[in-house]
C-alpha cells in the first residue's frame, strides 16, 4: 500500500514541478526590490548554514585532536592506529567538503 501511495505522490509531484517550471522565466532580470526580497528571505537561511558550518568545523577539529591522541597512545596496537588514521582522514575530507562546497557552487552559478 505504501508503495502505491509513494508512486502516486511521486507522479503528482512530477506533474506539478513540470507545470511550475514551465511558468518560470529565467531570462528576465530581477529588479532591485526583488533582489532585496530574495536577500531578506535568504538571510536566516544563511545564518543557519553558517552556524552548522562552524559547529561542524569545531566538532571536526575536536575529532582530529581525539584521533591524534588515540594514535599517539595506541602503542603497538595496529588496529587502533588504523582506526585513528581513518578517523583523521575522514575528518579532513569532511572539513574540506564543508569549506569548499560553497565555493564550487558559487563558481558554477556565476
Amino acid at each position: 500500500m505504501w508503495n502505491k501511495l509513494f508512486f502516486i505522490a511521486l507522479l503528482v509531484s512530477i506533474v506539478f514541478v513540470q507545470a511550475a517550471y514551465a511558468e518560470l522565466d529565467f531570462d528576465t532580470e530581477l529588479s532591485s526590490d526583488e533582489e532585496a526580497t530574495i536577500d531578506e528571505i535568504l538571510e536566516p537561511v544563511m545564518k543557519v548554514y553558517r552556524f552548522i558550518k562552524y559547529t561542524a568545523t569545531v566538532i571536526g577539529v575536536l575529532m582530529l585532536v581525539f584521533a591524534g591522541i588515540s594514535f599517539a597512545t595506541s602503542g603497538g596496537d595496529n588496529a587502533q592506529k588504523e582506526r585513528a588514521k581513518n578517523t583523521a582522514a575522514g575528518v579532513v575530507v569532511g572539513l574540506i567538503l564543508i569549506w569548499v562546497a560553497p565555493l564550487i557552487v558559487e563558481y558554477i552559478f556565476t
